[in-house]
């Protein structure tokens, strides 16, 4: 775990228990539901330049030339021509570089990257081109300057590259800066009298994640990694809708070789007119391969999620959507997309798997078919896809959605069709305020809200897919500790019922501080640097310590009387703003115990580890913070609140010698427990 580790003792004397306000039980002898692998993961979406100009390494804007405006992203200058016969067919648009006509001109391009280009000392960087020189050998000069400086030369590396055919051909140089930019950019002069013919122009760090020339950023990748997801779910998000039909994402599209993958509008390019980017295009350079590739690297897995044939319902009326007999193609691209994941190396698409380095199968198990769609137009549309993928792949497990909200008539009405269809899971989301994670908030309004979601669902229908949320703080929608706090609470939750719950992902992944959308997110970057949230560790605390078994937590309930009546602990009347769980760990016969304490005020707690006996140390790991509530990570400070390590010793009771934790929860925090059983 890539975490701060402060060794600290937190050793209480045994008369602690004797002053407990909150007593908790642990059945530490009767294993309950099984925890799924997949219970705590991740969820991309190309929102916020979380791809082109964030994971995917990149570094160079419109490389092909193909976005609207041919030279978006460049600055040409000089004698300079854009032609439409490249080698490419679906990327057809390159440049020619010609003579400027006087020894003291010049003909070149500048490429202003994504919000700039990151550049470090020492790090190498690969440039490629697709080139040729039609009227004989012919020579640029490739710079990655600093056009702001004060120095005598904006350039700062400089190599020359000789284009030496006719025909179509891939050159390539590694560039090593002496320096670090931030913000520099690349320039290229036409060095020669003869035209220079240029397409895909390129350029990405040499150290990649994994060292792959078409490569992810190696910071942000091995977050990922370092979380410990169960599964990744790809690629969006409403991207897979698209404003329109036309722009949505499609994954045949993102196959292939890298420079022959069409251009593709981004639908979060002018959703919002007060954040607005509109030069936010898809490159498809990081498509379906490359992301089915990440699921295995960091051990995720796959879940795709592809169209249902309706463009985003929030956008559009029923006539922008495809019509019932428009289907089948929608239906072939889900098919098609189970060969290409888990066919043989000799199926049409397992063919293109295998050509673009990967003969084994990624074995994908999950696929998602509409994206937070909801009523008649969803429930007509998803029938044929379910049977179709019912007929030719019965092990692939279904994942419908109960569209947009997270309770109501609408999503009432979306369980029961997804009960009747049987899907095999189902996908809700929510974005809501803090009373809504810590149950509470209006229950004639949120009758499913905190903790205790999801302890009345039916038990004999799908199964869970928590597939976006975040708590987003009344009047302050960004990231901050307190927020994160509240997630980790009602995480207490899913983890309770990991019977119903299989999986449970965040919302949104990714975000550049220049090219943000949406917020709160994940993880959160510039060029160069990198922060976690605290969102991000409460996921990884989780994700790290899921255990293999739901074991019962209960504590007496405060309005019972007589003392007899156990309920689970889930920040109920009397509880002080407590939250807690259990899970035991068959691979390190370890009891793990997470409590948070969501209350302004230490929280002395007591938990009796029933059917344990004798001294032992319980190893923790504790969130808090001593700051502002409204506290964050930052680029400046990105380790401010981070998971501190610890120990405490248990102590014994009465003739069984039973053992029992003993602890003062520090206000507002979030502490883990493992103990050996």
């Amino acid at each position: 775990m890539n975490l701060k580790l402060i060794s600290c003792s937190l050793a209480f004397a045994a008369a602690l228990s004797a002053q407990a306000q909150h007593v908790f039980d642990v059945q530490t002898k009767k294993l309950g539901a099984p925890v799924s692998s997949t219970m705590y993961g991740l969820f991309f979406e190309d929102i916020n330049f979380a791809a082109d100009g964030g994971l995917y390494g990149e570094l160079v804007k419109n490389r092909s030339f193909e976005f609207p405006q041919t030279f978006m992203g460049w600055r040409a200058f000089g004698n300079i021509e854009v032609k439409t016969d490249g080698p490419f067919e679906r990327c057809p648009h390159y440049v020619v570089l010609s003579n400027p006509g006087h020894r003291e001109r010049r003909t070149g391009l500048q490429n202003e990257g994504f919000f700039g280009i990151g550049i470090e000392k020492g790090k190498e960087y690969r440039f490629s081109v697709w080139a040729k020189a039609p009227k004989g050998n012919s020579q640029i000069r490739v710079q990655l300057i600093n056009e702001s400086t004060m120095g005598e030369h904006q350039e700062f590396v400089q190599q020359k590259l000789d284009i030496t055919s006719s025909d179509w051909k891939k050159y390539e140089i590694v560039l090593k800066s002496n320096r670090t930019e931030p913000k520099a950019q690349l320039r290229i002069f036409l060095s020669s009298g003869n035209p220079a013919a240029l397409d895909h122009v390129s350029l990405f760090p040499v150290d990649t994640y994994k060292g792959r020339e078409n490569g992810l950023r190696k910071d942000l990748a091995q977050a990922l990694e370092d979380m410990h997801p169960g599964v990744f779910r790809f690629p969006g998000g409403c991207i897979v809708e698209g404003t329109t039909l036309d722009t949505r994402y499609q994954w045949k599209n993102t196959i292939g070789p890298v420079e022959n993958r069409p251009l593709n509008k981004n639908r979060w390019e002018d959703t919002f007119d007060y954040r607005y980017y509109a030069d936010y295009y898809q490159s498809y350079g990081l498509g379906f391969y490359e992301f089915f590739q990440l699921c295995e690297d960091i051990k995720a897995e796959p879940l795709p999620v592809l169209s249902v044939g309706l463009a985003c319902q929030f956008q559009n009326g029923e006539s922008a959507h495809a019509k019932m007999d428009e289907l089948q193609p929608f239906i072939d691209d889900c098919l098609d997309l189970i060969e290409f994941a888990n066919g043989p190396a000799d199926s049409k698409w397992g063919k293109i798997r295998a050509e673009m380095g990967h003969p084994e199968p990624f074995n994908m198990k999950y696929l998602g078919i509409g994206n937070e769609q909801w009523d008649t137009p969803y429930f007509d549309r998803l029938k044929p896809f379910v049977a179709a993928v019912r007929a030719k792949y019965p092990n692939i497990k279904i994942v419908g959605t109960s569209g947009p909200d997270s309770e109501g008539k609408m999503f009432d009405k979306g369980w029961v069709a997804m009960k009747e269809q049987k899907a095999d899971l189902v996908d809700e989301h929510f974005y809501r305020p803090e009373a809504w994670f810590l149950g509470t908030g209006d229950r004639s309004k949120w009758p499913n809200c905190g903790a205790l979601r999801y302890d009345s669902y039916d038990r004999k229908g799908p199964k869970v897919f928590a597939g976006e949320y975040a708590c987003h703080g009344k009047g302050k929608k960004w990231n901050h500790y307190e927020t994160s706090l509240y997630e980790a609470a009602f995480m207490t939750g899913i983890e309770r019922n990991a019977d119903i719950v299989e999986m449970a992902t965040y919302a949104p992944l990714f975000a550049h501080v220049e090219g943000w959308q949406w917020r709160p997110d994940m993880i959160w970057y510039d060029n160069l640097r990198m922060f976690k949230s605290v969102s991000y560790y409460v996921q990884q605390m989780y994700a790290m310590n899921k255990g293999t078994n739901v074991l019962l937590l209960t504590t007496k309930d405060p309005a019972d009387a007589k003392g007899k009546k156990l309920i689970p602990v889930a920040g109920q009347e009397g509880m002080d703003g407590l939250f807690a769980s259990s899970v035991f760990d068959s691979t390190t016969g370890e009891v793990v115990i997470k409590v948070v304490n969501t209350s302004k005020q230490a929280q002395p707690i007591t938990v009796n580890l029933l059917n344990m006996q004798g001294e032992r140390e319980a190893k923790t790991l504790t969130l808090q913070h001593s700051g502002s509530m409204d506290d964050e990570n930052t680029l400046q400070q990105p380790e401010k609140i981070v998971p501190v390590s610890g120990s405490l010793n248990c102590v014994t009771t009465g003739k069984k010698q039973q053992t029992v934790l003993n602890d003062n929860l520090p206000a507002m925090s979030f502490r883990l427990y493992r103990i050996k059983k």
